[in-house]
């Protein structure tokens, strides 16, 4: 959207589109025209100013971030560039070309700290590009940390706290570092690692990498740096790591074992758990062939040492009996037993750590979603693999902006419990008209806006208090 600076006269070079008509309503004349003033298609910019200003977390990114321009020369402050970026990505513009037009948004300026119609436009994409590819591995991975530091300094840490660790396909643009062909995909791209806090559902941090599964020795590395990294916040809080089978390595569990971290992991059957839960097995079927029942569960554990393993862990087997299609004969049913495994540290019976510890984790694939498709992390379309580790982080950081919109909606609201995407139709995408005067700042939302109510309300709670 174009913004014009006020003049007492019109200059000759700018155009002014001539007001037309339509068709009429109820024998009602009807003109348009594009005197409108100065507006905005995101009046949750708004919004998501507070939530930075009660978060600080594109302050964090910012003072994180290298600068070797000349300072002398600086025309948009690291603070207004992430900012824009983070804000940008949360209103649903995905990529940097969009900021050739966002430059000129009079919200998009007030968001980042600039008067919208005498401040002075915001970066263009090709500055946004520069900020996504200035830094370097290793500043790639001070930035990353940072992202470790703002989860700790936003959530009040408890006796306990699960962490929740998985991957998931971003399919690549081009000849890009990093990309790697997947077969179950059938096509090249990335896995990127995610962690996200159970109990809050906040991210903890994202990390770019190959498509291909994990070897316990990168596994062990990320474990061992988010965990040492919280517990310089957290030194009192018992962390307990959670993942499927991708996660469940020997180099993972020896190191959790020796750091006093706890575990519970998805753990691939074999023959030989077969063998163990065999008895258990055969007296479930006997059960289930006569009961009315359609399907019945039971649960076990035992101890188990795998031939990679250091020692002996318990591992809890989750059994099910059911009536199946019979594959042999059309028509048929026959009873099959499904099992599943986890290996863990935690204490507790084997029903408690499957059903109520370990399949919990379903919730996580929700997160990733919100991540992934609803702010659009999977643009990963950079050809260096440390700039798609920055926009991995600003991904990161516009996750929580919405999720702080989302913490200041009352509990009794639909939306508080709403996806994104659609806290993003019904809170951010509001038209708004924007008019500076010398003094004040005027924001016009419309008369006519469903959530106005719910709208005041988030922006009043997300101010800090005053004294």
């Amino acid at each position: 959207m174009l913004a014009y600076l006020r003049r007492a006269t019109a200059l000759m070079t700018e155009a002014t589109l001539l007001p037309f008509d339509l068709p009429a309503v109820h024998r009602k004349k009807l003109t348009v025209d594009f005197a409108g003033g100065n507006q905005s298609s995101d009046g949750g910019l708004l919004l998501l100013r507070e939530a930075e200003r009660k978060l600080g977390v594109c302050q964090r990114l910012a003072e994180a971030m290298p600068d070797r321009r000349d300072q002398s020369r600086i025309r948009h402050e690291m603070t207004e560039l992430v900012m824009a970026r983070a804000a940008a990505i949360t209103c649903g513009y995905k990529d940097g070309n969009d900021f050739d037009r966002l430059r000129h948004d009079p919200l998009m300026k007030v968001a980042v700290g600039r008067c919208p119609e005498s401040g002075e436009p915001l970066a263009s994409q090709s500055t946004i590009s520069r900020l996504e590819n200035a830094p370097r591995k290793t500043e790639a991975a001070r930035l990353t940390g940072a992202l470790v530091d703002q989860f700790c300094c936003s959530v009040k840490p408890g006796k306990e706290e699960i962490l929740d660790i998985d991957d998931t396909f971003c399919a690549a643009h081009g000849g890009q570092q990093l990309a790697f062909w997947n077969a179950h995909e059938d096509e090249r791209g990335f896995s990127p690692m995610h962690i996200y806090h159970v109990r809050s559902g906040a991210p903890v941090v994202a990390i770019l990498r190959s498509a291909k599964t994990p070897k316990g020795t990168e596994v062990r590395t990320v474990v061992k740096h988010v965990t040492r990294r919280i517990r310089k916040h957290w030194p009192k809080t018992r962390l307990i790591w959670r993942g499927d089978s991708h996660y469940g390595r020997h180099e993972v569990m020896e190191w959790a074992e020796n750091n006093d971290v706890d575990y519970i992991f998805g753990l691939p059957g074999n023959s030989v758990l077969d063998a163990l839960v065999a008895r258990t097995a055969d007296s479930l079927r006997i059960q289930h062939a006569f009961s009315t029942k359609p399907k019945m569960r039971c649960y076990t554990s035992f101890e188990y040492q795998a031939g990679s393993w250091s020692r002996p862990r318990r591992v809890a087997a989750r059994l099910e009996v059911s009536m199946q299609p019979d594959p042999n004969a059309e028509g048929c049913m026959r009873q099959e037993v499904d099992i599943r495994y986890v290996v863990t540290s935690l204490k507790g019976t084997a029903r408690h750590c499957y059903e109520d510890v370990y399949c919990q984790r379903g919730h996580m694939e929700n997160l990733i979603k919100l991540h992934k498709a609803q702010l659009a992390s999977d643009r990963t379309s950079c050809h260096s693999a440390t700039a798609n580790q920055v926009r991995l982080v600003l991904h990161t950081a516009a996750f929580w902006l919405m999720l702080a919109i989302r913490a200041a909606i009352p509990d009794g609201n639909p939306l508080a419990k709403a996806e994104f995407a659609t806290i993003r139709e019904r809170l951010i995408k509001i038209g708004a008209r924007v008019i500076e005067h010398i003094a004040r700042i005027r924001i016009h939302l419309p008369t006519s806006c469903p959530e106005g109510q719910l709208f005041r309300h988030i922006a009043i709670s997300l101010m800090p208090a005053v004294p």
